[in-house]
């Protein structure tokens, strides 16, 4: 009877400590072509955790590991909304693909959770409407203060009674507050920085009245910083005037220097931050400034020694070389790394039967917006024109091997090359080693023909870098070609979409130094 009892209780702590959270639901009136993510708002990466796609009713099902319970986002068709999820849940949620992720239904574990959520946008939206902010920003500080107090005291009210009526966990009651003071602190910057010397007012100084509101408001500054980006936001915000006259002081003579290597220098200097604080924000500045996709190989090195030397936690600094993989791509002269994938006869393939020559990986999905008219057409060419030099693999990372050989034999009928599937779609070991997201499809890698890494990630076919190593591995000369004859979107990623419902203030970054 104990070996059982124990068997129950291992099996009780094994679920309450379950990570894993399970959604699924039904879009009304949506696209098969449209896909959700969930992205984790408070992190750094900003990377999404799942990729689903929806069935032609709008069915969708799929589940992720979520690193902490808290704040996430929703994306879908283009748009953004917050959802708070934790652990361990079953997640159902329901919407219209017209209004949907802005309005949506929760039911299952995380609905009261939810609905307080959006009882306090609610609040927001139609509060927003009432409160003359303009106004309160152009009078007089001792207004503007008495002012914000009452925003503040209004919005908390608003916080009590929805957690009365809704009883949400402690923490999201928790974050809530936090936000709450960390939108008057935006706010208090805002007044500052319009009424001081940034403004052309060098006489302004905020009063102790003023200094002693935001000392107030900053009572959790751990917890802000770790799960509300709009507080790092705010502090970035502050430091930017002082951390721009040292970047004058010290760039002096020096080319080539990044914005994350003279602020990660910068914070140093900054006794006042704690070491998380630190890191938060200096992989903020990093993912703004310096992580992007035409990124130079000599920065890309840089930042990855930044981020091994000076983000000290290891959650931190995981999440940003995810995310410089995924943005710039393996590091060139890397071994290319081996990954499951099959042919449409279902046999096995190997990425190193390429070996001794140069290739092309091709990825790619058949829910690529315009694949077929702006990237197909390009791809072909660009096959036409190497295929005597080098070889050409094309990885559908569909959801369903039936679908990738539709997709295949409906889009590439008729180029040259190796048609496989990364068996699980987004989800595929090929897909995750490579940094393959939705937000990046369709995208190119080269090879070479030593099977090591020869270029980073393209998603432009166009682009004369690409051209240029093709060239090279190639001993061919492509005739020049408009870098913008393919339709691929410029990449973005924007590390604080959709993670704030309040009204944000301007964000003054750090300076890019030369």
């Amino acid at each position: 009877m104990k070996k059982y009892l124990l068997l129950f209780i291992i099996a009780i702590f094994v679920m309450s400590c379950s990570k894993k959270v399970e959604v699924k639901g039904k879009i009304t009136g949506s696209s098969p072509l449209e896909r959700i993510e969930f992205v984790e708002a408070s992190g750094v990466g900003t990377l999404p955790l799942i990729n689903i796609g929806l069935d032609k009713d709008g069915n969708f099902s799929g589940n992720f590991e979520a690193p902490k319970d808290g704040m996430y986002v929703i994306n879908y068709a283009n748009k953004q909304n917050l959802i708070y999820l934790e652990g361990g849940q079953k997640v159902n949620i329901s919407g219209n693909a017209m209004t949907f992720p802005n309005e949506y239904v929760i039911t299952g574990d995380a609905k009261k959770n939810n609905d307080f959520l959006s009882g306090t946008q609610k609040f927001l939206g139609e509060y927003g409407t009432k409160v003359n902010l303009g106004a309160l920003m152009s009078g007089d500080e001792a207004a503007f203060l008495k002012g914000m107090h009452k925003v503040e005291a209004d919005i908390n009210k608003n916080v009590d009674d929805l957690a009365k009526k809704n009883n949400p966990s402690k923490a999201l009651l928790d974050w809530k507050k936090n936000d709450v003071k960390v939108t008057i602190l935006n706010l208090l910057a805002n007044y500052e920085m319009s009424h001081g010397p940034m403004s052309g007012n060098p006489s302004y100084k905020a009063s102790k009245a003023f200094k002693d509101y935001e000392t107030q408001l900053e009572t959790d500054k751990e917890a802000m910083v770790k799960t509300i980006p709009l507080y790092r936001q705010y502090l970035l915000v502050k430091m930017t005037p002082d951390f721009q006259k040292y970047a004058e002081a010290n760039s002096k003579g020096k080319t080539g220097i990044t914005t994350s290597e003279m602020f990660a220098q910068y914070l140093k200097t900054k006794k006042d931050l704690s070491q998380t604080a630190k890191d938060y924000l200096l992989a903020f500045v990093m993912a703004q400034a310096d992580i992007h996709p035409t990124t130079p190989a000599a920065n890309i090195d840089k930042i990855k020694k930044i981020i091994d030397t000076d983000i000290k936690d290891a959650t931190i600094k995981s999440d940003l070389l995810k995310m410089q993989v995924a943005i710039t791509g393996l590091k060139v002269g890397e071994a290319a790394p081996e990954a499951a994938l099959v042919k449409q006869d279902g046999k096995a393939y190997q990425l190193s039967e390429n070996k001794g020559k140069p290739y092309m990986l091709f990825f790619y999905a058949s829910w690529n917006p315009y694949i077929g008219e702006a990237t197909v057409p390009v791809l072909k060419e660009v096959v036409n024109f190497y295929k005597s030099k080098m070889n050409f693999v094309f990885v559908n990372v569909d959801d369903t091997k039936d679908q990738f050989i539709k997709t295949s034999n409906s889009l590439l009928k008729g180029i040259q090359g190796v048609n496989v599937y990364g068996e699980g779609g987004m989800e595929s070991d090929i897909a995750k080693k490579y940094g393959v997201y939705g937000f990046k499809l369709p995208c190119f890698v080269i090879i070479d023909k030593d099977g090591k890494i020869a270029s980073r990630s393209f998603v432009n076919l166009g682009e004369q870098e690409l051209v240029t190593i093709l060239d090279k591995l190639t001993g061919l000369s492509a005739p020049k070609v408009n870098p913008n004859m393919q339709l691929q979107p410029q990449l973005q990623i924007d590390p604080a979409a959709a993670q704030q419902q309040a009204p944000q203030p301007a964000n003054p970054q750090p300076a890019q130094t030369k």
